[in-house]
Formats: structure tokens, C-alpha cells, sequence
């Protein structure tokens, strides 16, 4: 009698045990499974346009963008005509700007969509695309920004906006390539060097 206790004490720590190490496989598992999620897409984001029409931004699959965050008031906004004459260059290379109005630096950007929009045409000529204003920073910052600021969202860099006129550029699957400093405009070698080096 005691052997069969023993027999029957043995058979159920094995069950506990078999039990025990196939929760933690499965637990592996599914963490594994969570790790492989793909991480989002520029083209998974729906934007309004500065007409306040919207714009999925699976509407620029295949083309290089250039993303970057405008501002009226702000001392670098002469930037605008600079990034227009580059878009002109650029845009049957498969190139695109896509323009960010904020207001997140100083009051930078008092102005409404609809006199942003005045205001770049009229003094820039601006053509390249122009959207609503967002938030770029903060905790009010816009998911598109979060994904193109955070490592841990878009996979390749950190890098928070500083200051108006921040580019980031996104190759042509989508994917987030490098930031580039406000003042450094798109005529400058280092910004040229990453554009040539896409559209080759």
C-alpha cells in the first residue's frame, strides 16, 4: 500500500512538473509572438490635410518623403522657399514634402490652416503638400510624431523635435531613415547626401 501511495505521489509531481513547463513554453511563446508584431508604418497613418481633407499616408508608398515641421513666425521660416526650390528639384524623382504646421515652439505658428495656408503661398509659392496643425512634442504630441520621434515605435533612431524645421526622411518602403537638425537647411551637403543616396 505504501509503494502504490508512493507510485501515485510520484505520477502527480511529474504531471505538476509537465504542467509547469508547458505554461512557461507557451508563455515563451506567446512573448515571442509579441515580439515579432511589426512595427507601424508611416503608411499606417491617416493625416487631414490643411484643407482638413483626409490624407492616408499609404497614399505615398514607393515615393521618398521628406517630413518636416513648419512654423510662420519662427526665425528659420525662410527654410519654406529653400525646401519649395528642393521639392520642384525632387518631385519627379519620386520625392515628396510633406509640411507640418506646429505651434509647440514659442507661439510660433498663432495662425489658423487656412492662413498658413495664405501665407506660404503667398510669400513662398509653396506647392508641396501642407497639413493641419499638429502637436510635435509633448504630451499632446501627434501619433505620427511619436512614431517618427521614438526608437521603440519606428525601430531605427530616437529624436525628438528641438525646433521648428526638423526633417525626417523616410525611404521609399516607409521606412524612417535619419532625422535632420532644424538648421540644417536642404541645401546642405549632409541633407543632400541621404536624398541622392535614396533616389539613386
Amino acid at each position: 500500500m505504501k509503494r502504490f501511495h508512493q507510485r501515485i505521489g510520484l505520477s502527480l509531481l511529474l504531471l505538476i512538473l509537465t504542467i509547469s513547463c508547458n505554461t512557461n513554453t507557451n508563455a515563451k511563446a506567446s512573448s515571442s509572438i509579441i515580439n515579432a508584431i511589426p512595427k507601424a508604418s508611416i503608411y499606417d497613418f491617416t493625416m487631414k490635410d490643411i484643407d482638413g481633407n483626409v490624407v492616408p499616408l499609404s497614399t505615398y508608398k514607393g515615393k521618398i518623403l521628406v517630413i518636416v515641421n513648419t512654423a510662420s513666425q519662427c526665425g528659420l521660416v525662410d527654410q519654406l522657399g529653400e525646401i519649395e526650390s528642393f521639392y520642384k528639384k525632387y518631385k519627379d524623382k519620386n520625392v515628396v514634402v510633406l509640411g507640418f504646421p506646429s505651434n509647440d515652439f514659442l507661439g510660433q505658428e498663432p495662425l489658423s490652416n487656412a492662413d498658413i495656408k495664405k501665407f506660404c503661398s503667398k510669400n513662398y509659392g509653396v506647392t508641396f503638400p501642407m497639413f493641419s496643425k499638429i502637436s510635435v512634442k509633448g504630451n499632446s504630441i501627434d501619433p505620427l510624431y511619436r512614431f517618427l520621434t521614438s526608437k521603440d515605435e519606428n525601430g531605427v533612431i530616437d529624436a525628438p523635435v528641438k525646433w521648428n524645421y526638423q526633417k525626417f526622411i523616410i525611404d521609399k518602403n516607409g521606412k524612417v531613415v535619419t532625422s535632420i537638425s532644424p538648421r540644417t537647411t536642404v541645401n546642405d551637403e549632409e541633407f543632400l547626401q541621404y536624398i541622392n543616396d535614396l533616389v539613386k
